[in-house]
Protein backbone atom coordinates (compact mmCIF):
# COMPACT_ATOMS: atom_id res chain seq x y z
CA UNK A 1 0.00 0.00 0.00
CA UNK A 2 1.17 3.33 -1.07
CA UNK A 3 2.14 5.72 1.91
CA UNK A 4 2.41 9.95 1.40
CA UNK A 5 4.99 11.61 2.94
CA UNK A 6 2.38 13.19 4.93
CA UNK A 7 1.07 9.97 6.67
CA UNK A 8 4.75 9.21 7.84
CA UNK A 9 4.90 12.98 9.05
CA UNK A 10 1.37 12.34 10.85
CA UNK A 11 2.89 8.75 12.31
CA UNK A 12 5.87 10.32 13.42
CA UNK A 13 3.90 13.08 15.54
CA UNK A 14 1.41 10.25 17.40
CA UNK A 15 5.03 8.48 18.31
CA UNK A 16 5.83 12.11 20.40
CA UNK A 17 2.79 11.11 22.58
CA UNK A 18 3.43 7.43 22.82
CA UNK A 19 3.60 6.55 26.50
CA UNK A 20 2.27 9.43 27.92
CA UNK A 21 -1.05 8.12 29.22
CA UNK A 22 -3.67 10.54 30.56
CA UNK A 23 -2.69 14.00 29.92
CA UNK A 24 -3.58 16.71 27.74
CA UNK A 25 -2.43 16.49 23.93
CA UNK A 26 -2.30 19.83 22.42
CA UNK A 27 -1.48 20.30 18.72
CA UNK A 28 -1.63 23.40 16.14
CA UNK A 29 -1.16 22.56 12.60
CA UNK A 30 -2.76 19.55 10.59
CA UNK A 31 -0.66 16.98 10.75
CA UNK A 32 -0.38 17.30 14.36
CA UNK A 33 -3.53 17.60 15.03
CA UNK A 34 -3.93 14.41 13.54
CA UNK A 35 -0.76 12.62 15.30
CA UNK A 36 -2.35 13.38 18.52
CA UNK A 37 -6.03 11.94 17.82
CA UNK A 38 -3.99 8.81 15.67
CA UNK A 39 -2.19 8.06 18.96
CA UNK A 40 -5.31 8.22 20.89
CA UNK A 41 -7.43 6.15 18.46
CA UNK A 42 -4.75 3.57 18.77
CA UNK A 43 -1.85 3.17 20.67
CA UNK A 44 -2.57 5.80 23.93
CA UNK A 45 -5.91 5.39 24.67
CA UNK A 46 -5.54 7.45 28.01
CA UNK A 47 -4.51 10.61 26.00
CA UNK A 48 -7.23 13.50 26.20
CA UNK A 49 -7.96 15.42 23.08
CA UNK A 50 -10.18 18.95 22.45
CA UNK A 51 -12.07 19.98 19.02
CA UNK A 52 -9.73 22.45 19.03
CA UNK A 53 -11.28 24.56 21.51
CA UNK A 54 -12.51 24.08 25.49
CA UNK A 55 -14.46 20.94 24.83
CA UNK A 56 -12.86 17.29 25.44
CA UNK A 57 -13.82 15.18 23.11
CA UNK A 58 -14.97 11.45 23.90
CA UNK A 59 -13.63 10.08 20.73
CA UNK A 60 -11.27 11.64 18.37
CA UNK A 61 -13.00 13.44 15.86
CA UNK A 62 -12.32 14.09 12.23
CA UNK A 63 -10.26 17.02 11.51
CA UNK A 64 -12.01 20.26 11.24
CA UNK A 65 -15.17 18.43 12.44
CA UNK A 66 -17.76 19.32 15.61
CA UNK A 67 -17.10 17.54 18.75
CA UNK A 68 -19.90 15.58 18.48
CA UNK A 69 -20.22 13.58 22.12
CA UNK A 70 -18.28 15.27 24.56
CA UNK A 71 -16.90 14.24 28.23
CA UNK A 72 -15.96 17.23 29.53
CA UNK A 73 -15.00 21.39 29.13
CA UNK A 74 -11.77 22.73 29.81
CA UNK A 75 -11.84 26.63 31.02
CA UNK A 76 -8.89 28.49 30.43
CA UNK A 77 -7.98 28.52 33.92
CA UNK A 78 -8.83 24.45 34.17
CA UNK A 79 -6.23 24.45 30.55
CA UNK A 80 -3.64 26.93 32.67
CA UNK A 81 -3.43 24.79 35.75
CA UNK A 82 -2.30 21.31 33.67
CA UNK A 83 0.17 23.50 32.20
CA UNK A 84 1.28 24.47 35.34
CA UNK A 85 1.48 21.32 36.14
CA UNK A 86 3.37 19.35 33.43
CA UNK A 87 -0.15 17.80 33.32
CA UNK A 88 0.03 18.35 28.91
CA UNK A 89 2.25 17.68 26.38
CA UNK A 90 2.21 20.45 23.53
CA UNK A 91 3.05 20.30 19.98
CA UNK A 92 3.80 23.76 18.59
CA UNK A 93 5.20 25.54 15.23
CA UNK A 94 8.34 27.42 15.26
CA UNK A 95 9.63 29.85 12.92
CA UNK A 96 13.58 29.57 13.66
CA UNK A 97 14.67 26.47 16.44
CA UNK A 98 18.14 26.23 17.06
CA UNK A 99 20.72 23.16 18.06
CA UNK A 100 19.09 23.18 21.67
CA UNK A 101 15.54 23.78 20.96
CA UNK A 102 15.04 27.04 21.61
CA UNK A 103 12.53 28.68 19.40
CA UNK A 104 11.28 31.68 18.07
CA UNK A 105 7.78 32.73 16.99
CA UNK A 106 7.95 36.78 17.76
CA UNK A 107 10.11 38.35 15.14
CA UNK A 108 12.59 38.14 12.30
CA UNK A 109 15.37 40.43 12.38
CA UNK A 110 16.57 42.90 15.72
CA UNK A 111 13.49 42.93 17.99
CA UNK A 112 13.44 46.57 18.37
CA UNK A 113 13.16 46.85 14.70
CA UNK A 114 12.17 43.63 13.08
CA UNK A 115 12.38 43.03 9.44
CA UNK A 116 8.90 40.99 10.34
CA UNK A 117 6.50 40.94 13.58
CA UNK A 118 4.98 37.59 13.66
CA UNK A 119 2.93 36.24 16.97
CA UNK A 120 4.44 37.15 19.80
CA UNK A 121 5.71 34.86 22.53
CA UNK A 122 1.98 33.86 23.43
CA UNK A 123 2.56 30.83 25.49
CA UNK A 124 5.70 29.49 24.51
CA UNK A 125 7.36 30.73 27.79
CA UNK A 126 5.36 28.36 29.77
CA UNK A 127 4.92 25.75 28.16
CA UNK A 128 8.35 24.87 27.48
CA UNK A 129 8.96 25.88 30.94
CA UNK A 130 6.53 24.01 32.71
CA UNK A 131 5.43 20.91 29.98
CA UNK A 132 6.74 18.52 28.07
CA UNK A 133 7.33 20.09 24.58
CA UNK A 134 7.21 19.12 20.42
CA UNK A 135 7.54 20.93 17.64
CA UNK A 136 5.78 20.26 14.42
CA UNK A 137 8.00 22.25 11.46
CA UNK A 138 6.07 21.50 7.73
CA UNK A 139 9.02 23.36 5.99
CA UNK A 140 12.74 22.31 6.84
CA UNK A 141 15.10 24.56 5.82
CA UNK A 142 18.22 26.66 6.91
CA UNK A 143 16.14 29.89 7.60
CA UNK A 144 14.00 27.93 10.40
CA UNK A 145 16.66 25.71 11.51
CA UNK A 146 19.12 28.46 12.20
CA UNK A 147 22.57 29.33 14.22
CA UNK A 148 20.88 31.34 16.98
CA UNK A 149 17.05 32.46 16.90
CA UNK A 150 16.49 36.11 16.30
CA UNK A 151 14.43 36.30 19.95
CA UNK A 152 13.97 33.73 22.42
CA UNK A 153 10.06 32.73 22.85
CA UNK A 154 10.47 28.93 23.88
CA UNK A 155 12.98 28.14 25.88
CA UNK A 156 15.50 25.02 25.21
CA UNK A 157 17.24 22.46 27.21
CA UNK A 158 20.66 25.37 27.87
CA UNK A 159 18.08 27.60 29.14
CA UNK A 160 15.95 25.38 31.56
CA UNK A 161 13.73 23.90 29.41
CA UNK A 162 11.72 20.87 31.39
CA UNK A 163 11.43 18.27 27.88
CA UNK A 164 11.95 19.55 24.43
CA UNK A 165 11.27 15.80 23.44
CA UNK A 166 11.11 15.62 19.25
CA UNK A 167 10.74 18.06 16.38
CA UNK A 168 9.15 16.42 13.67
CA UNK A 169 9.66 18.10 9.88
CA UNK A 170 8.91 16.86 6.19
CA UNK A 171 12.02 15.77 6.25
CA UNK A 172 12.88 13.91 8.90
CA UNK A 173 12.48 13.21 13.13
CA UNK A 174 15.17 14.51 15.30
CA UNK A 175 15.14 14.69 19.22
CA UNK A 176 17.86 16.09 22.35
CA UNK A 177 18.61 12.50 23.26
CA UNK A 178 22.51 13.46 23.32
CA UNK A 179 24.46 14.30 26.66
CA UNK A 180 25.00 17.78 25.71
CA UNK A 181 21.12 18.22 24.40
CA UNK A 182 22.23 18.95 20.78
CA UNK A 183 19.87 17.75 18.48
CA UNK A 184 20.41 14.75 17.55
CA UNK A 185 19.13 13.09 13.80
CA UNK A 186 16.49 10.01 15.22
CA UNK A 187 15.26 9.15 11.67
CA UNK A 188 14.79 9.96 7.62
CA UNK A 189 11.48 9.80 6.16
CA UNK A 190 11.39 7.21 2.92
CA UNK A 191 12.72 8.97 -0.13
CA UNK A 192 14.94 11.38 2.41
CA UNK A 193 18.76 11.49 2.99
CA UNK A 194 20.82 12.13 5.31
CA UNK A 195 22.86 14.76 3.46
CA UNK A 196 19.61 16.25 2.44
CA UNK A 197 19.08 16.74 5.99
CA UNK A 198 22.47 18.15 6.64
CA UNK A 199 22.05 20.31 3.79
CA UNK A 200 18.90 21.73 4.87
CA UNK A 201 19.52 22.17 8.47
CA UNK A 202 21.53 25.92 9.55
CA UNK A 203 24.12 24.24 12.44
CA UNK A 204 25.82 21.14 13.24
CA UNK A 205 23.61 18.54 13.83
CA UNK A 206 24.51 15.22 15.99
CA UNK A 207 24.25 12.25 13.33
CA UNK A 208 25.10 8.89 14.30
CA UNK A 209 26.85 6.61 12.18
CA UNK A 210 23.53 4.73 11.25
CA UNK A 211 19.76 6.15 10.91
CA UNK A 212 16.82 4.50 9.92
CA UNK A 213 14.05 5.65 7.86
CA UNK A 214 11.30 6.84 9.86
CA UNK A 215 8.02 4.35 10.68
CA UNK A 216 5.37 3.67 8.03
CA UNK A 217 1.98 3.47 9.92
CA UNK A 218 0.18 0.24 10.06
CA UNK A 219 -2.61 -0.72 8.26
CA UNK A 220 -4.91 -0.05 11.64
CA UNK A 221 -3.52 3.36 11.67
CA UNK A 222 -3.39 4.52 7.77
CA UNK A 223 -7.56 3.06 8.24
CA UNK A 224 -8.19 5.26 11.34
CA UNK A 225 -6.52 8.11 9.26
CA UNK A 226 -7.63 7.53 5.99
CA UNK A 227 -11.44 6.45 6.60
CA UNK A 228 -12.24 8.80 10.26
CA UNK A 229 -9.60 11.32 10.99
CA UNK A 230 -9.50 13.07 7.93
CA UNK A 231 -10.81 11.62 5.16
CA UNK A 232 -10.48 14.54 2.80
CA UNK A 233 -6.82 14.23 3.38
CA UNK A 234 -6.09 17.83 4.35
CA UNK A 235 -2.49 16.58 5.96
CA UNK A 236 -1.60 16.18 1.99
CA UNK A 237 -2.17 19.92 1.34
CA UNK A 238 0.55 20.45 4.44
CA UNK A 239 2.92 18.14 3.19
CA UNK A 240 2.95 17.15 -0.47
CA UNK A 241 4.55 14.13 -1.32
Amino acid sequence: MTVTRAEICVTACADAWRGDGEILAAAMGTCSVLGARLARSTFEPDLLTTDGGPLLTAEPIPFGAKAGDVEGWMPFRDHLWLVLNGRRHVMMGASQIDKFGNTNISCVGDWAQPKSQLLGVRGAPGNTRCNPTSYWIPKHSTRVFTEKVDMVSGIGWDRGAHEIRRVITDLCVLDFETEDRRMRLRSVHPGVSVETVVEQTGFELVVPDEVPESRTPSEEELKVLREVLDPRGLRDREVRS
